[in-house]
Parts: structure tokens; C-alpha cells; sequence
């Protein structure tokens, strides 16, 4: 039987507990595969033609799955920590047993748009700096802003460990504010380059990855699945970058 797998494995990735409970679940009479209880938690089905409910309620199997947050301040770009707070805590249940990963980072006081993925190959196409995908953030600065940041970050600014960053975008969009572009994420990059200028980055907020732009419905903490359209407009510039 062609794109089979375990029962098991279904309702593990769909949030409905270890392996051991979900053994117990099936024994209980709790699972039922096209209408009939299911007792065997290794039975094979086919996703998207078998029907599998758990007590009654309908089971729905996506492979991969791509999502939208909003991170708050305060909680890490983590899959688990033993003393914080992690985006994937943020997610329901459902998403418990997917593998779900943030894609790249956002550090710790930085808010704004992260992806959360299953898929490794999609990820690696955003996070990878030869794919040359945009990031885009507005900084909130303290310190005088030079005149001439747009050239120094088109140039590619070389940071304080001798990095030297890729060609970035630097834009004056307030009295003390900016909005950056960039195509990698090295560890605490955006403030790094601020501070190669002589600026210190009091807040960041990442509003864009290639053509997706952070849904304002969304509050913090708050997450959606992306659109079809969305999953491949993330490879996207927008045309100002």
C-alpha cells in the first residue's frame, strides 16, 4: 500500500501523546480507523484516505507543516530549555509530537516575525546565506545615526571578531530608527552592525522574511499556518531590496 504509516506515528505527530499512551489509547477502544475501533496502535493507514478518529474527534495529518509567529520579548528561539520559556511552548498540543523547529533565530528581546517548520529543506533555503532571502527589521537606535550608514552597510561592514557581513540595507525611518535588510543571521548580527556604526540597538522587531510580512491580526505570541502562497513567497525579494 503506497504513502502507508503506523497508526502510531499518526496520532504521535498530531499530538496525542508517547508511544505508550498511545498504545493505551488504542487498547482502551478510544481509536477507530473508517468507523471501527482500531486496537492494534501498529496497523498501518493511509493518510488522507483512511479516516482516523480518537474518541470520536477527527484526526488530520499533514507531513510538514509551516507556520507563522509572532515572538514576544522574553522567550527563546528554542525547540526546549530547562529554565525558559521556548517558541514551541507557545504552540498547542497538536504540535507537540511534529518536530516543529524555529527557522533561525530571533534573539531572546527580539520580536517580530520567526517561520516554525517541520520541513528541513524549506528551512535551509531561508536560513542559507547563499539563497541570498531578506530579512527585514526595524531598529530602535540610541546614539547619532551617520550619514553615510546606507553606503557603510552596502559596502559589508566587517564586525568586531573580523566578520565581514554580506552587502546589507540600512534606511532612516525615524527621528531614532531604522529599518535593516539583511541576508544572513549570524549571531546578534543586526546589533553587531549597529554597533560597527557606533549605534545601540534598544529594540528590534523583525517585520518581513523575502515577500511575507508579519499578519497584523496576529498579537504576541499568537501564530497561524502560512498560505500555499506564502510558503514560496518567503524566496521572494521585494523588488526594493
Amino acid at each position: 500500500m503506497a504513502n502507508t504509516i503506523r497508526l502510531d506515528k499518526l496520532l504521535g505527530h498530531t499530538g496525542w501523546g508517547t508511544r505508550k499512551e498511545i498504545k493505551e489509547l488504542c487498547r482502551s477502544g478510544a481509536v477507530a480507523v473508517n468507523g471501527i475501533s482500531c486496537r492494534d496502535s501498529s496497523r498501518k493507514v493511509q493518510p488522507g484516505r483512511d479516516a482516523v478518529t480518537v474518541k470520536g474527534r477527527a484526526v488530520s495529518y499533514e507531513e510538514f507543516y509551516y507556520l507563522m509567529l509572532y515572538k514576544p520579548e522574553g522567550v527563546l528561539s528554542a525547540t526546549e530549555d530547562p529554565r525558559a520559556q521556548t517558541v514551541i511552548d507557545l504552540l498547542p498540543q497538536q504540535f507537540s509530537g511534529a518536530g516543529l523547529f524555529p527557522v533561525g533565530r530571533l534573539d531572546k528581546d527580539t520580536t517580530g516575525l520567526l517561520l516554525l517548520t517541520n520541513d528541513g529543506q524549506w528551512a535551509h533555503r531561508i536560513t542559507s546565506p547563499k539563497k541570498h532571502v531578506p530579512k527585514v527589521y526595524i531598529a530602535r537606535v540610541a546614539g547619532c545615526i551617520p550619514e553615510d550608514i546606507g553606503e557603510r552597510f552596502a559596502a559589508g561592514l566587517v564586525l568586531d571578531d573580523g566578520l565581514v557581513c554580506l552587502p546589507a540595507k540600512a534606511v532612516r525611518s525615524g527621528e531614532q530608527e531604522l529599518t535593516i535588510t539583511v541576508q544572513e543571521g549570524k549571531f546578534h548580527q543586526v546589533k553587531r552592525m549597529c554597533a560597527a556604526v557606533g549605534l545601540t540597538v534598544e529594540a528590534l522587531y523583525r517585520m518581513r522574511i523575502g515577500k511575507v510580512i508579519l499578519d497584523r491580526a496576529l498579537t504576541p505570541g499568537a501564530w497561524r499556518p502560512l498560505t500555499e502562497t506564502e510558503r514560496e513567497a518567503v524566496f521572494a525579494s521585494s523588488g526594493t531590496d
